[in-house]
């Protein structure tokens, strides 16, 4: 009964990380600039990676009663990196002056640099 409920998770944590990668990966393919490309990309790429590997942990551990810290600390490491890195890409495109999708959108950065120059 327990094994059955244990592989319902498991099989549930796979699914929604497989989902969660599948709707980033259509984020990158159908937003229209690289700022929410890369938010896409960071945000429901990471979430989707850590529950794929939250499901291998459970898989194996209910299967070989072993538990591998290997896949909390790989879990541990793309939670600090990727939210981090996707920072970076957008920081770097917005500083090289990347064109936004849209010119709606208020730029509050640009307002506070502007203001500072002398």
């Amino acid at each position: 009964m327990t094994e059955t409920i244990i592989n319902i998770i498991i099989a549930i944590l796979i699914l929604l990380g497989a989902l969660l990668s599948l709707i980033a990966s259509i984020g990158v393919l159908r937003l229209p600039d690289v700022y929410t490309r890369s938010h896409a990309a960071s945000k429901s790429a990471t979430l989707g990676v850590m529950f794929i590997l939250l499901g291998a942990c459970l898989y194996f551990f209910q299967s070989e009663q072993i538990f591998h810290s290997r896949f909390i600390l790989a879990i541990a490491f793309i939670f600090l990196t990727s939210p981090v890195a996707g920072q970076l890409i957008i920081r770097s495109a917005y500083n090289s002056e990347v064109p936004m999708a849209e010119e709606t959108i208020r730029d509050d950065l640009k307002q506070a640099k502007d203001a500072n120059k002398p």
